[in-house]
């Protein structure tokens, strides 16, 4: 566990919180270190929603998959990043969503109830614990509204730009890689893969963008 202790310092939920006291703070939480190989589900949909979890290493992505089994891609952890905090801090009684390894990964698993209670011993870092934990809720509720007005736009043509215009806009350049293969693009935007491919051909033929594999250059304007 100590190994993972500067990227614990470098999530946002330890922020204000100093590498001395990480031993003390991860015992107080009762906290799990479990790894998991590619493929395998973190958490699964309809579980009880009771802990948060932490990558430390690889990374998952949060998945929605309807009655017609038709995948949503809602959004990817790396190392450092939380999931799964908005439904353990609503104590929901069955997880509306997936959590799969996209890598062989390592996380950290905290039981929600020991952030959000004092503890018998008072800890001191509970209450900063508690005030990250709500920033961190805050932050994704703007990147969900965020994907909510990608996913509103009518084609997939518009879909697509929408999302690469906004990754141009986080990364500052105009050439930048995504998280995704294609399949997973489409999964994330909500579309067809075949026609979402044969929209990033027509782009590139009108030099609008260039894309090998998961990386895009954004060219000119429509």
């Amino acid at each position: 566990m100590k190994k993972y202790f500067e990227i614990l310092c470098r999530s946002l939920l330890f922020a204000e919180i100093g590498e001395e006291e990480m031993p003390g703070m991860i015992q107080c939480l009762g906290a799990k270190e479990i790894s998991f190989a590619k493929g395998q589900i973190i958490f699964s949909e309809g579980s009880p929603a009771k802990n948060i979890g932490i990558m430390l290493s690889g990374q998952a992505q949060i998945e929605r998959t309807d009655y017609f089994g038709n995948r949503s891609i809602l959004g990817l952890a790396g190392p450092g990043d939380l999931f799964g905090e908005a439904f353990a801090c609503a104590g929901v009684a069955a997880l509306p969503v997936q959590v799969t390894a996209a890598e062989e990964c390592q996380v950290l698993l905290l039981d929600c109830q020991k952030i959000l209670a004092t503890c018998s011993k008072a800890c001191h870092f509970h209450s900063r614990l508690i005030y990250n934990l709500l920033k961190i809720m805050a932050d994704k509720n703007l990147m969900l509204q965020r994907r909510a007005e990608i996913l509103s736009c009518r084609t997939t043509r518009d879909k697509l730009m929408s999302y690469l215009t906004w990754q141009a806009k986080q990364k500052g350049r105009s050439s930048f890689f995504i998280p995704f293969d294609r399949q997973e693009l489409a999964d994330y935007l909500e579309v067809d893969r075949s026609g979402l491919s044969a929209e990033i051909s027509k782009l590139k033929k009108e030099g609008v963008l260039d894309a090998r594999k998961n990386h895009f250059t954004l060219l000119s304007g429509e």
